[in-house]
């Protein structure tokens, strides 16, 4: 009976252990090739987001190296949507692939198809029309300002509005008005800006306090949950923040501010980031950070109030693909998205790439 202990031992061990590790692969970019080529023979420049279609199309936004939008089509083929390539505020009531833009920052699929841009440092929020693919300006003038609230969007200011974010039911589009120190809520059906957080100072806000009376130090991302309060992530505050839907502000990942890369496995407010540029929401309302000068994504859990590493190393590099997502290095990260079928895609900026965790 004995002799057959190691096999029994062996065999118990491997029930035990996961099947299957979740692993990074390459989606797009690192290639040669300018457009209408496979995904991954093509260059990428400066990739800061990453959407999807209804049709399940990947679309990619370029910033100020591309300046370009682009779609990856069923065949796996990369075309570009919009853009030029040169940087300028031009085009609207033509086709978009004539438009010049100036940094987008990020974009949103609304449910008919249409792309919502955060043309940053135009101050402006364009629309690509799904059908016509004809671009316009929804808000702002081009110029930098602070105006609108409580009135039509076309007569809205913003300085640098540098995210959008939908709430789950499409009805709201949330803006970081990074310039102006305050998020801004457009009524898609009314056409309404107000601002639902931050005056314009430059403070840390005070746990508890009113959120559109309170200070922000520099809103970069702006994420509703389905609760009808929405997560602020801070740029040079290293800090997430949430509204809640009585409209109340606090600290819920480094409560100090501090810069640095610490806390993982632990309670999110004793963690510390390093300029985190991005959030998006997982399927089970924890919140995904992309913690760019630190090189990694994290997970920020609001009902457990802990921190996980889910992506990257913290040291800045292009290594490790095809492996375990921890083991895989990135450098400067500015984009984390969920696909329709969950899967995590990254948007590795400062690599000209995008990647894929598969579970």
């Amino acid at each position: 009976m004995l002799r057959f202990l190691p096999s029994l031992l062996f065999l118990l061990t491997c029930a035990a252990a996961p099947l299957h590790a979740a692993r990074i692969s390459l989606v797009a970019g690192t290639g040669t090739a300018e457009k209408d080529a496979p995904a991954k023979e093509c260059a990428l420049r400066e990739p800061f987001g990453v959407e999807f279609l209804p049709t399940g199309e990947m679309v990619i936004n370029e910033m100020t190296k591309g300046e370009r939008i682009l779609k990856v089509d069923k065949a796996g083929l990369l075309h570009v949507i919009a853009g030029t390539g040169t940087k300028g505020y031009t085009g609207d009531g033509g086709p978009a692939t004539a438009a010049t833009l100036n940094g987008v920052h990020n974009f949103v699929v609304l449910p008919s198809g249409d792309l919502l841009l955060a043309d940053s440092f135009n101050s402006t929020l364009r629309k690509i029309d799904a059908k016509t693919g004809i671009i316009t300006t929804l808000s702002g003038n081009g110029k930098a300002g602070f105006a609108g609230d409580g009135g039509p969007a076309k007569d809205a200011q913003y300085s640098t509005l540098i995210q959008i974010a939908l709430d789950p039911g499409a009805r709201h589009l949330y803006i970081a008005d990074i310039g102006n120190r305050r998020i801004r809520r457009l009524d898609l059906a009314s056409g309404t800006v107000t601002t639902v957080a931050g005056n314009g100072q430059k403070t840390v806000p005070p746990d508890g306090a009113d959120a559109v009376s309170a200070s922000l130090v520099d809103p970069r991302s702006v994420t509703p949950d389905a609760l009808g309060g929405f997560y602020i992530l801070e740029r040079g505050g290293h800090a997430l923040r949430y509204a809640d839907p009585a409209g109340k502000i606090k600290t819920v990942v480094n409560a100090t501010g501090a810069k640095g890369l610490s806390g993982d496995g632990g309670p999110g407010l004793q963690a510390t980031m390093n300029g985190p540029k991005y959030t998006t929401l997982d399927r089970d309302g924890t919140v995904l950070i992309a913690d760019a000068e630190n090189h990694v994504i994290r997970r920020y859990d609001p009902k457990s109030g802990q921190i996980t590493r889910v992506a990257g190393t913290g040291k800045p590099g292009a290594a490790g693909l095809d492996g375990d997502p921890l083991q895989c290095e990135l450098r400067r990260p500015h984009g984390v998205t969920l696909a329709p079928d969950g899967t995590l895609y990254i948007t590795d900026s400062y690599n000209d790439r995008i990647l894929k965790i598969i579970p």
